[in-house]
Formats: structure tokens, C-alpha cells, sequence
């Protein structure tokens, strides 16, 4: 049995006090200071980890106004506090000891749009492609690109003057930004806009902190710009934060806000922004050049550059092999075919745009002209990509560069501290020749990517900082990339802000940091916004990269066992790609519907790191107690379990708050299929809940569900009593006693009984080993699972129907016990004697040469997934047997026509199987039929998820968010089906409409005259 978990640590004093007057003083915001919020913001996608007092969750600018009033009266003067959004910095920027200010929760609507001007008003917590979402109605689009735009918020490019892809066409955020609305550390609310002459005399004569800033930065820049002009490098990435080189704009206006973009939060609280938008090109296409080896892809990309493009960039061999094991190659494999001529170890990327298809045609035309000649055809290949669907895949790929780094096995892995230095572009070939010098030198491994045409290098050397001598390797390293930098004319900081780097700050600025200071104090004359940063008022120190504490502190107690066994959760990188903001992204349905990034795979994988932490601190091997506890009988430990759950000194137990983050876990598995790094919550919650219920007593609900697939053929022959249990309002209140709801009812047809009367005969081992060769190749096994059995017989018909008409031998598998409930809910030592019975059962099956086919994606998934290492064969999914027999389908035309076919695959099957939905076209088009999918999230309920009482509010938000406008949508010439039993049913709870399996369609596609079901009401 565990032990009770205290986490280290506790909230100073003056800090409860401030959370306390902050309340009184009228915020209106959320306060979070729990050991599980603390732990969730102590990182971000950096090396370091600092542990916040709190968090505010500022609902708007009074809230602002009032927690910086509050910081100002005297009893909270030694309290800091820094900002956050997206908190996916690679640099410590928004980690702080003090309180986090997060923008994301609620400060994160469009304020406005104006399409004639072409300006956009939003606040600081919007999301990026939030934006551009908006706009595209428009055709327009805020222009500087990241690879974190799906959740990078517009304050947080503004605290790092972010850019990425495209920067030479497009510059970086300052250059679109045309306003400011920050609140001082006195809490002034002023917007900061470009200022002509008269403007800006009349401020710089007020008397306030409005005017001491401007007087001083403007005497600044007036009296240093000789030096200005000599230190600042000619950059497309020129030195960002305190940015003294363009405080006067070109047409001469005094623009405060050069110093502010980039700041980090050490200046003001960005509040709102108001920005520049541009048109979306209307056409696009992409080369994508292969080569040999890394360093031509370099050399040659100055031949890019020079024919015009809008952009390159350069992949090394290493980011090229990890993304083609990623969700996203299916869809990009044909732009990077094989070559008989030699591997590819680095590819360019060159983007070139176009007002209409004829200059598109002429400008490709050029490049390839160029690629073709000679003495430029240094490269083994190159193909084109052209039309929105597959331009944005390319560049997804290239998105997902950083964190496909961080998919590998072992403990040294890619991590970031020199990971966005720049250079002039011509230097940039030799540049990166003397890098990798320098990091093969140390032994290091590493991968690089990068905006070559901005002279901007990414690269993540390989390290494990639980080991002293890999912990040293971060200073000795950025030590001499600093040097090696400035040597080539370059800056550290390219894209990704300074954040802790900033020691190297006086280095680079020189005999102007002292301005860098007096600016500083201008703004925070108490050094209290995000201290440590960039500049410190006179006397006070900068933050340093080697004593700032580290994540591999923490992994170091824990153990690389231990770390090894848990999916990936100690080696969450922090990217983020889980708070994806798009409703219509799998990824991360507990996220989205609560905006609590507790409830995100990356806030369980940080609690779960700090749980086994706490365990390996009191000497507990979770492993080891997970073998003790499935050895023990449940009854004899209930007396403790019901004493421990009962007992008021366990109240403060961290265990709880962990638990708390993985009830609102859908087990979906979209995280396992979509985050770059793998972190599979529900594999790594199965375990802890395993523990966690080691010690406390289980919800009543618990057992119920998990003894459902073997309750279910004995619910079945009580099927009247059931309906009236579930179809009653006292039924169903007695089902929320024991945390149940929205239970669907049984339909009086049985499968068994059915299939029976079809003459269908059970695929035992004995009758399947007893067929020939012959009928072995022309039979098929359906693997019905308990819920679509039961439940949904009606699929499981359909596909007997299927397979006769396609002149096969359908069998149907045995009753089995898939198990996946019992994983779900950790009970892991009762699946794994299930899984093993089933597992004997399919391969005996399977060894037979004979396909084996599931109905349900989920289900069928878990024996690849859940089964690993117990089950060599693989159990079908519908359209990878279907795409097998294409030539046994053969369609009616008057079934299909004027017909339209619409699929909404299981978010399970579309994250962990993604060859699905391009399966599913293939089989619709060979039947003559162009199958459209939607672009839907999760639907909510998840297997047993949306059936809990507690989960239900979240269950039906979810489906609010995507589902239900596609099914609202089709009309009488619509064919919606849904490949997910739980899909169907959370359809037919909410909205009462039945849609069909795609095995359904099918079958009645392939009859003569027959009516195709639709989305019936129920």
C-alpha cells in the first residue's frame, strides 16, 4: 500500500495574505495556489524547473489594475509576479518563484475586427491560430509564423517579438504590432502606440510614469544612436527586448513599443494588442528538395534565397527519420519518396506564393529551371506540392520538428538551451559546419532544423541532466556557441527570447546594457515584474543558466527505471501540443472542454513525474507495490482502505489532487497517436489508479463498469428490467447513486440469436483449423465486442451481410472479454489475466491464416495497444480489411445517387491508426463515391467516460463543440455515419438520431434498390 504524500514545500505568509487582499480588493479572476497547480506551472518547454507561490487567472484589465495595486501596498512589496500563455518557452521565461499571471483561461477573446483597415483588437490570451480562424472569412491573416501557433498566445509572441517560417517576407511580431494596452507596476492602464513629435512632447512632459518612461527612452535613443547602430546586428532577427535600435521608426514616429516587444513580462502587463493584418496569399505551393547530406541542403539554399522564394527551410536527416514514424507522414510520405540514388539526409523546404495559378505556374517554373541546370542539381530529387490540404500538411511536419526531437528512448534526449541562435545568412553553411564540430567534439548527439533563409539554426543537442557530467555540458557549451556566435556576426537569442539566458545579455549588448538598466527601472523600479530577466536595475543580478534549478533534479530521485516505465511521462518536454485550441483537434478533449491545463496531458504528466517522485523520496518502487497489491486479496485490505479514505489526516494527501486530474482523463488515446514525445496518459493513469485504489476505496461506479463485458450476456436475458431501469426516471436516479447516467438501452435483437438464424457458425480454433486452404483464404472472423454486440447488433449483421455479398464465409469470434474497461480504470491485474485468456483465443484464431476483423476502432486498437507483448495478431480494422478485398465490392448507382457521404471516425482510430481516414476514402471511392470527413473533435463520451455522473457535464460540452453542428447539419440527402459505438450513442442520447456504421452503408450500397439508413431520430 502507498503511503500518504505530502508535497515539499509550502505558500510564505505575505503570499496567502496578498491571495487573501487580492479577493477583498474585488478580483474577479481564479486563484490557484493547490501543490497540483504549482507543480503544473513549475515548468514549461525549457530545461529548468522553478515552483510557483500561485497562479492568477486575470478575467480582464481591472484585474490587472488590482493586483498590481495590491502588489504596492507595503506588506506584499517582496512578492513578484511573472506572465504566462502558452507557457511552451524554451528559455525558463515564464517561470518564476513569485505568482504566474496566465492570460490563456480568460483573457482571450477578439475584441474586434476591421477588414477595410485591416486591424485586429484582441487580448493578450489569444491563441494565435484563434486569430487567423477568425480572420480567414476576411482573407486576411496575422502574418508571423510559429511552430506553436495552435497554442502560443498573442502576448506571449509579443513578450518574445516571435517569428519562425516566413520571417523574411513577413519580419517578426513587432513589425505588426500597431498598439499596446499594458498596465504599469503602478498600475496605470496606458496604450502605447507610435507617437509623431507633438505627441510625444506633450507626454514626456507629464509628471508621471508615463513620462519618466518616455523621457528616458527617448534621450536614449537620441543620445546612443551612434552606438546603437554599431552594436545592434544587421539581422533579419535582430536583437529583441529593450530593442534600441528601432525606437524610431522608419517614418521617424517615437514607438515605445520596440522596447516593449520582447520584454518578457519584465516591463508591464501586456493586456491587449492591436495588429496588422495582411492578405492570405491565394496561391501556394512548396518544393521539397532532397539531398544527400545536410550541408549541400545548406549550400544550396542560398540558391533558393536568390530565385525569390518566400521562404526555406532546411531539415536534417535525424528530424526527417523521426517524423517518419509520426501521425503526420501518411498524409506527406509521397513529397519524400525513397531515392535509388543514395539517402536523403536533408531536405529545403522552399515556399513560393502567388496572386493567381499563372504567376504560380511561372515562378515554380524558374525555381525548378534552376534546380534542373547543371551545375545547381545537386540534389538526388524534388517534388511539388500545391493546394491548401497539402501545403498545410508539409508545414505541419516541419511544425512539429521540436518535438519530434524529443521522441526517442533512453534518458538523453534532445534538449533546449542554444536552440535558435542567428546568424547573416551567408555565414550561416560555415556557421553550422563549426556547430556540429563543436557539439561532435563534446559527443553529442543532436538533430537541426531551421529558417535558413533568415540565417536561423535549431538544434537540440542530446543530454541527460541527472548526470553531473551532461549538466556541466550546458555551460560549457553555451559558452562557447556564444563565442562561436558573435564571432560569425550573429545574436544567441534568434527567435525564442532570452528568459534565463540572460546572463549573456552584457555580453552581447556591451557599455549599452547600463541603458538596458535604465530602462528597466523606468518601468519596475522595484524589480518586481519577472526579476532576473533580460535587465535588473543597478546592483542586482541577472539569472544564470547553471543556477536556475533543473528538471533533472527531480528525474534524479525518481531514477531512470522508474522513468522508463511510466509512457513517457517524466519525459514530457513541456512542447505543448496538447493545448491545441481548434475544437475540431483530437488532442486534448479534457483540456478544451475545461481549459485546465491540470487536465492536460502535459499537467498529468507533470503530476505524475512529481508523484513517483514523492514515492521514490519515502524509498516506495511503484512497480514493486503494484506486484505486492495484485498478489493480496482486495477484501482483506478493505477495512484499511475504507479507514484511509475515511481518516481526515489524508485529506492533504498529493495523491488526491493526481486523481483528480485523471478522472476527467477520457482515455482516448489521442495523446498517445498526437503528441510528439508519446506521453500515453491513460497508459501511465491505468497504473497510478491501480496504486492510488491500493489505498483508498473505489467510487461504487468502478466495479460496475468494469465487470461490464461479463455482466452484459446475463443483463441481456433481464433486458425488459434493464430498459425499465435505464428508460425510468426512477431508474435512472437510482443509476446516479451509483455515479452512473445516460445508459443506453438494449434492443430485442439478439446477435447470437441472429447470427444463428443465418446460419453463421462461432469461430472456434477446431472449426477454423478444420477448413482448407481454400476456404481459409474465402472465410473472415468478425471480433464483435461486447458493447457493439449487445448494444449495436445491427453493425455486426451488416457485416455478415457484407462479407456474402463479397463471397466470403463469415464467422463471428466467440464471447470474449476484450478488457478494456478494466484497463481504464486500473484494474491492470484483472485485465492482464483477461487479456491473456482472450489473446490465446485470437492467435490460435489468427495462426490460421484466417483475417480476424473488429467492428469498433477502440476496441480493436486496445489489442495493439493494451495487448502489446501478449498478442502477435492483428485484429482488422474494417477499412484495412476492406482495402484488401476492393475488388469484391460492386455498387448499385441508383443507391448512391444524388447522395452525399459524410464520416465521422472515432478520434481514437484518427490519432493512433492515421492511415484510417485516406482507408476509408479508397473504399468509398472504389464503390464510386467521393467520402468527405469531418473535421470533428471527441464527442465526449469515450467509452464508459460520458456514462460517469461526474463526467457528464464535460461529456456533453465536448459534443457541443463540434459534433453536434455535423449532425444538425445533415440533410435528407446526407449519409452521416460514425465509426465509434460510443460515438453512435452519445448521437442518439443527446440529439436521438441513430447513425449507421459504414458497414451499414455499404451493405445496402452493394443491393439493388435499397434505401441507404440515414440519421434517423431514434
Amino acid at each position: 500500500m502507498i503511503p500518504r504524500l505530502r508535497p515539499n514545500g509550502s505558500i510564505p505568509l505575505p503570499a496567502v495574505g496578498f491571495f487573501q487582499r487580492l479577493i477583498e480588493a474585488g478580483f474577479d479572476g481564479d486563484i490557484e495556489t493547490g501543490a497540483a497547480s504549482r507543480t503544473v506551472f513549475s515548468t514549461d518547454n525549457s530545461i529548468y524547473q522553478i515552483e510557483p507561490t500561485g497562479i492568477l487567472f486575470p478575467k480582464g484589465i481591472e484585474d490587472l489594475q488590482i493586483t498590481t495595486a495590491v502588489l504596492s501596498e507595503p506588506a506584499f512589496r517582496g512578492i513578484t509576479v511573472a506572465p504566462r500563455g502558452g507557457g511552451t518557452g524554451t528559455n525558463g521565461q515564464s517561470l518564476t518563484s513569485g505568482i504566474v499571471v496566465d492570460y490563456s483561461r480568460h483573457m482571450n477573446s477578439i475584441l474586434e475586427i476591421d477588414p477595410i483597415r485591416r486591424i485586429a483588437r484582441v487580448q493578450a490570451g489569444v491563441v494565435k491560430d484563434q486569430l487567423n480562424q477568425a480572420l480567414k472569412p476576411y482573407g486576411l491573416f496575422f502574418a508571423p509564423e510559429l511552430s506553436t501557433s495552435n497554442r502560443a498566445t498573442i502576448g506571449g509572441m509579443v513578450s518574445t517579438d516571435a517569428c519562425g517560417q516566413g520571417s523574411c517576407l513577413y519580419g517578426k511580431t513587432s513589425n505588426h504590432v500597431l498598439g499596446l494596452r499594458i498596465v504599469l507596476a503602478d498600475g496605470t492602464d496606458w496604450w502605447s502606440r507610435p507617437l509623431d513629435e507633438a505627441a510625444l512632447e506633450e507626454i514626456v512632459a507629464r509628471e508621471d510614469r508615463v513620462g519618466e518612461i518616455h523621457r528616458i527612452v527617448d534621450r536614449i535613443a537620441r543620445e546612443k544612436r551612434d552606438r546603437i547602430a554599431e552594436v545592434f546586428p544587421k539581422l533579419n532577427r535582430y536583437m529583441t527586448g529593450y530593442d534600441l535600435a528601432h525606437i524610431r521608426r522608419g517614418d521617424g514616429r517615437f514607438d515605445l513599443n520596440a522596447i516593449l516587444c520582447g520584454s518578457e513580462g519584465t516591463l508591464a502587463m501586456i493586456a491587449e494588442a492591436e495588429l496588422n493584418l495582411l492578405e492570405i496569399p491565394a496561391h501556394a505551393a512548396l518544393i521539397n528538395i532532397r539531398y544527400g547530406d545536410f550541408n549541400t541542403a545548406l549550400e544550396d539554399a542560398r540558391t533558393l534565397v536568390a530565385l525569390k522564394v518566400a521562404s526555406v527551410e532546411t531539415v536534417d536527416e535525424k528530424v526527417l527519420g523521426l517524423a517518419r514514424s509520426d501521425i503526420v507522414w501518411t498524409g506527406i510520405a509521397r513529397f519524400f519518396p525513397d531515392d535509388a540514388g543514395g539517402t536523403t539526409n536533408g531536405i529545403n523546404i522552399a515556399e513560393v506564393l502567388a496572386d493567381d495559378e499563372a504567376e504560380l505556374d511561372r515562378k515554380l517554373a524558374e525555381v525548378t529551371a534552376a534546380l534542373d541546370t547543371g551545375a545547381n542539381a545537386r540534389h538526388l530529387g524534388y517534388t511539388i506540392a500545391r493546394g491548401h490540404a497539402d501545403v498545410e500538411a508539409i508545414w505541419s511536419m516541419r511544425k512539429r520538428a521540436v518535438g519530434l526531437l524529443g521522441n526517442v528512448d533512453g534518458p538523453v534526449r534532445p534538449v533546449a538551451f542554444v536552440e535558435d541562435t542567428a546568424v547573416p545568412p551567408e555565414n550561416l553553411a560555415a556557421y553550422i559546419r563549426e556547430f556540429r564540430a563543436l557539439l561532435d567534439d563534446a559527443g553529442l548527439s543532436y538533430g537541426m532544423f531551421g529558417h535558413v533563409d533568415a540565417g536561423v539554426l535549431h538544434v537540440r543537442p542530446a543530454l541527460d541532466l541527472t548526470r553531473n557530467d551532461h549538466v556541466r555540458l550546458v555551460r560549457e557549451v553555451s559558452d562557447a556557441v556564444v563565442a562561436l556566435t558573435r564571432r560569425y556576426g550573429g545574436v544567441l537569442w534568434g527567435e525564442h527570447g532570452k528568459g534565463v539566458r540572460s546572463e549573456y545579455v552584457p555580453e552581447f549588448f556591451g557599455d549599452l546594457y547600463p541603458s538596458l538598466q535604465e530602462i528597466k527601472r523606468a518601468f519596475d523600479p522595484e524589480n518586481r515584474l519577472n526579476p532576473g530577466k533580460i535587465a535588473t536595475p543597478s546592483g542586482q543580478a541577472l539569472l544564470k543558466i547553471d543556477e536556475v534549478p533543473l528538471r533533472g533534479d527531480i528525474d534524479r530521485i525518481i531514477g531512470n527505471e522508474i522513468r522508463a516505465a511510466f509512457d513517457n511521462a517524466a519525459y514530457c518536454n513541456g512542447n505543448g501540443a496538447c493545448f491545441d485550441f481548434d475544437e475540431t483537434s483530437p488532442m486534448c478533449p479534457s483540456y478544451k472542454a475545461t481549459r485546465d491545463r491540470r487536465f492536460s496531458p502535459k499537467g498529468r504528466a507533470a503530476l505524475m513525474r512529481e508523484w513517483l517522485r514523492l514515492l521514490a523520496e519515502k524509498g516506495i518502487d511503484a512497480r514493486q507495490e503494484a506486484k505486492r497489491l495484485r498478489r493480496s486479496i482486495p477484501l482483506a485490505s478493505f477495512a484499511r482502505r475504507a479507514f484511509n479514505s475515511l481518516n481526515p489526516q489524508n485529506r492533504d494527501d498529493f495523491s488526491h489532487e493526481v486523481r483528480a486530474s485523471m478522472d476527467t482523463c477520457l482515455a482516448c488515446k489521442a495523446c498517445a497517436g498526437q503528441c510528439p514525445v508519446k506521453v500515453s496518459v491513460p497508459a501511465f493513469r491505468s497504473k497510478f489508479l491501480e496504486l492510488y485504489y491500493g489505498r483508498y476505496l473505489r467510487p461504487l461506479k468502478d466495479p460496475l463498469v468494469a465487470a461490464i463485458e461479463t455482466t452484459l450476456p446475463l443483463v441481456h436475458r433481464i433486458r425488459s428490467a434493464y430498459n425499465m431501469a435505464v428508460g425510468t426516471r426512477a431508474g435512472r436516479m437510482m443509476m446516479r447513486v451509483a455515479g452512473l447516467t445516460s445508459l443506453p438501452r438494449l434492443p430485442r435483437i439478439s446477435l447470437t440469436k441472429e447470427a444463428a438464424r443465418l446460419g453463421v457458425p462461432l469461430a472456434t480454433p477446431r472449426r477454423i483449423e478444420a477448413l482448407s486452404p481454400h476456404e481459409r483464404e474465402k472465410s473472415v472472423i468478425f471480433v464483435a465486442d461486447a458493447f457493439t454486440a449487445y448494444f449495436d447488433p445491427e453493425v455486426a449483421l451488416a457485416a455478415i451481410r457484407l462479407a456474402r455479398k463479397m463471397g466470403l464465409s463469415p464467422f463471428l469470434a466467440a464471447s470474449h472479454v476484450n478488457g478494456k474497461a478494466l484497463h481504464v480504470h486500473g484494474y491492470l491485474g484483472r485485465f492482464e489475466a483477461a487479456a491473456e485468456r482472450t489473446a490465446r483465443y485470437l492467435q490460435r484464431l489468427d495462426d490460421t491464416g484466417v483475417a480476424l476483423v473488429g467492428l469498433d476502432p477502440s476496441m480493436t486498437l486496445a489489442f495493439r495497444s493494451e495487448y502489446k507483448g501478449l498478442l502477435q495478431a492483428t485484429i482488422l480494422l474494417p477499412q484495412e480489411w476492406l482495402v484488401a478485398k476492393l475488388d469484391r465490392l460492386a455498387v448499385s448507382p441508383s443507391a448512391i445517387k444524388g447522395r452525399s457521404f459524410r464520416l465521422m471516425a472515432h478520434c481514437t482510430e484518427r490519432t493512433n491508426a492515421p492511415a484510417s481516414i485516406a482507408q476509408w476514402k479508397r473504399v468509398f471511392a472504389s464503390l464510386g463515391i467521393d467520402l468527405q470527413a469531418a473535421e470533428t473533435g471527441c464527442c465526449g463520451m469515450a467509452g464508459t467516460f460520458g456514462h460517469e455522473a461526474r463526467n457528464r457535464p464535460i461529456a456533453e460540452r465536448l459534443y457541443a463543440m463540434s459534433w453536434k453542428q455535423e449532425v444538425d447539419a445533415a440533410g435528407d440527402t446526407d449519409s452521416l455515419m460514425a465509426t465509434g459505438y460510443s460515438c453512435r450513442s452519445q448521437v442518439k442520447e443527446i440529439d436521438n438520431k441513430r447513425l449507421p456504421h459504414p458497414f451499414e452503408i455499404i451493405d445496402k450500397i452493394i443491393s439493388e434498390n435499397a434505401d441507404i439508413p440515414q440519421p434517423d431520430v431514434a
